[in-house]
């Protein structure tokens, strides 16, 4: 039993169509996953940084345009929680990203099927 062409068509549409929005997400995800790398390294650093000062310096965070005196202790806590916090996302990111790519190869193979199998269901 064969498809009819115009169904076919449609079909072969559809799969290529899902397949391009998948690209372009997996595009959109690997961003945002390289961008909040950087955000933890930056933080990372900031930590290492605070950790190495003397317990009885001055910490000075940025709110807008001033500067405010935090305790130091809240300062190191505040990274770590915004750390914890970007690692989680860039886990549900990197599943996020797998699932696409998943969806983006099952696309790929069942366009390759249709054109193997000629039509035929």
């Amino acid at each position: 039993m064969s498809i009819p062409n115009e169904a076919l068509q449609k079909l072969v549409q559809e799969i290529e169509a899902q397949a391009i929005l998948a690209q372009r997400e997996i595009n959109v995800v690997k961003t945002a996953v390289s961008a909040k790398q950087r955000d933890v390294r930056m933080l990372e650093l900031t930590t290492s940084e605070v950790k190495s000062l003397p317990k009885d310096t001055n910490v000075y965070e940025g709110i807008g345009k001033m500067f405010v005196c935090s305790p130091m202790a809240d300062v190191e806590k505040r990274l770590s929680s915004e750390t914890t916090e970007l690692k989680l996302d860039i886990s549900n990111l990197n599943k996020k990203l797998h699932y696409l790519e998943t969806t983006h190869k099952n696309s790929r193979d069942h366009i390759e099927q249709i054109f193997k199998s000629g039509g035929r269901a």
